[in-house]
């Protein structure tokens, strides 16, 4: 598991990868990336999840979980790329910087 994770690791250059997610951290916000599987119903095939977490700082200056995701594309360069507009909208910022 976590395949699609270290290669979008490629794709967001700020990212950290802790072994178990993806993580972007500003002053505002956090953001996290971990991958799952789901089988589908009738087959052995596992469909890959990505879900995309965001977290925002509250008046004590701790991250406190907010809205998320979850990504099935197949396409990684599709996955990176709806992943980077779904975060820019929530947070008004981009994850490449």
């Amino acid at each position: 598991m976590y395949n699609r994770l270290k290669i979008l690791r490629d794709y967001f250059p700020t990212a950290i990868f802790t072994g178990k997610a993806l993580v972007f951290i500003s002053e505002e916000f956090r953001v996290e990336l971990t991958e799952r599987t789901r089988g589908n119903l009738g087959s052995n095939d596992e469909v890959g999840i990505i879900r995309v977490r965001l977290f925002a700082k509250n008046m004590h200056g701790e991250f406190e979980p907010g809205h998320y995701e979850d990504f099935e594309l197949d396409d990684i360069s599709d996955l990176a790329g709806e992943v980077e507009k779904f975060v820019q909208s929530a947070v008004g910022k981009n994850l490449k910087e």
